[in-house]
């Protein structure tokens, strides 16, 4: 029979083994808790900035909320409102909301040269406050204005003039509107260099003379007669002007139609 070797243990070679393990753990454990504790130690990451919630607002925007408000409410299309603070308004800082304005009170006359605005702000629903503001205002307008002198009767197609910016706050009677070379109108009185053009300074140019002779058209209901006459003083198309029939030598009136024709009604 085949004997089979007993397989003798060492107990101290088993005691080294053992040793060797429980020492590589502990080397692992301690390598992992180091990397640990470095990651614990490294800054944080900064915290966004907060977002702010609050603006100032100043001078300026008082004057473009201001200006808007009583360009809507006073000058409306009479011409470009501008303003200027007669003295300092301190800035607030206030949430971010819309800011809206009240004009509470206004001279009876409305906007003026310089007066006082009573007005409040708010911001959303919530009133910022009340505030007496004094002002200096000017109503800027496009206005025809003489660049040399015109004389009465000279034609308005051959003026020498142009548009400029006027303040309206300066100027108390309605301004010529016209289309530039409109030959059908002509200077109604001496206009000075750098004057604005009136409406009381232009008037239609006549297309009758007094001393012409014309055709007088007489009507009455379906009846109409056409005669010569002459005509006693200028005239443009829809003024009436006097005229005398050359052969009874009556005077009458009549509306000038044209340069040829004027119609008699009896």
């Amino acid at each position: 029979m085949m004997k089979l070797k007993s397989e003798i243990r060492n107990p101290k070679s088993e005691r080294k083994q053992i040793a060797f393990r429980r020492l590589t753990f502990l080397f692992a454990s301690f390598f992992v808790c180091a990397q640990l504790s470095v990651r614990a130690e490294e800054p944080a990451s900064p915290a966004p900035a907060a977002v702010s919630t609050e603006h100032v607002f100043d001078q300026t925007n008082l004057l473009a909320l201001l200006t808007s408000a009583l360009q809507d409410e006073y000058v409306k299309d009479k011409g470009e409102l501008e303003l200027k603070v007669n003295q300092p308004w301190a800035s607030h800082k206030i949430s971010n909301e819309p800011v809206t304005i009240k004009i509470l009170e206004m001279p009876t006359m409305g906007v003026t040269t310089s007066f006082i605005a009573k007005f409040e702000l708010f911001s959303a629903d919530k009133s910022l406050g009340t505030w007496q503001l004094p002002v200096q205002a000017h109503i800027w307008r496009e206005a025809w204005v003489a660049h040399s002198v015109l004389k009465r009767g000279d034609s308005l197609a051959d003026a020498d003039i142009a548009r400029e910016r006027r303040d309206m706050l300066m100027i108390h009677e309605p301004l010529a509107e016209f289309s530039p070379g409109d030959a059908t109108l002509e200077i109604a009185e001496p206009v000075g260099v750098g004057q604005p053009l009136f409406a009381r300074s232009i008037q239609p140019a006549p297309v009758v003379h007094r001393g012409q002779t014309v055709t007088a058209r007489v009507e009455d209901g379906s009846l109409s007669i056409e005669m010569k006459v002459m005509v006693l003083e200028d005239g443009a198309p829809g003024q009436t002007v006097r005229a005398r029939n050359q052969q009874s030598l009556r005077d009458i009136r009549g509306k000038v139609l044209n340069e040829q024709t004027i119609l008699v009604t009896l």
